[in-house]
């Protein structure tokens, strides 16, 4: 089967921890996806953890910030988003990626107050969730952001990624 490309995009709204970032940003670059910060954040791009949580990793990232929603939205119709939050009533997986012929948009929120409720009520149908035990809070941001990405990969077959070992052979346990 084949899948017309395109791209994955993270929007992750006011992160407070470069370690999640870094890591998310490893993610972004292991996936081919593209990643969006917006808002205020609490440390600086250049951040210690931020590179280590990203390794090597960071300097392949394509990635863009914008100052808040408003410029985002400039650029990126708010209707085309999924609005990942544990408020929503739709499971992530039960979201139909496959057939979706153009860029996906995914926001997380930032990790002590996720995204604004104004913007989750508004779009409350884009909204999308992952289960989690009753007395569980939320997930670390990065985990999630995982989490969500690769469902959307899955059921685009994994389209433009490798799915077999590529950088030491696919026969490196047999010859090891």
């Amino acid at each position: 089967m084949c899948y017309d490309f395109f791209m994955n995009y993270i929007i992750l709204f006011e992160p407070e921890k470069p370690s999640n970032v870094g890591n998310i940003m490893r993610t972004c670059v292991a996936t081919n996806s593209k990643l969006i910060i917006v808002g205020n954040l609490s440390f600086d791009l250049n951040n210690k953890n931020l590179k280590r949580a990203g390794m090597d990793y960071v300097e392949q990232l394509d990635f863009t910030y914008y100052k808040s929603l408003d410029e985002l939205f400039k650029f990126i119709d708010e209707n085309k988003i999924y609005y990942v939050t544990r408020y929503s009533q739709n499971v992530y997986s039960e979201v139909n990626f496959k057939d979706i012929k153009e860029d996906t948009y995914l926001m997380f929120g930032k990790e002590s107050s996720g995204i604004p409720k104004k913007l989750l009520k508004i779009h409350f149908d884009r909204t999308i969730r992952i289960p989690m035990t009753v007395n569980a809070r939320s997930l670390n941001l990065s985990n999630s952001v995982a989490i969500v990405l690769f469902e959307v990969l899955r059921q685009k077959r994994f389209f433009g990624l490798s799915i077999k070992e590529e950088i030491k052979g696919e026969d490196y346990l047999n010859n090891f």
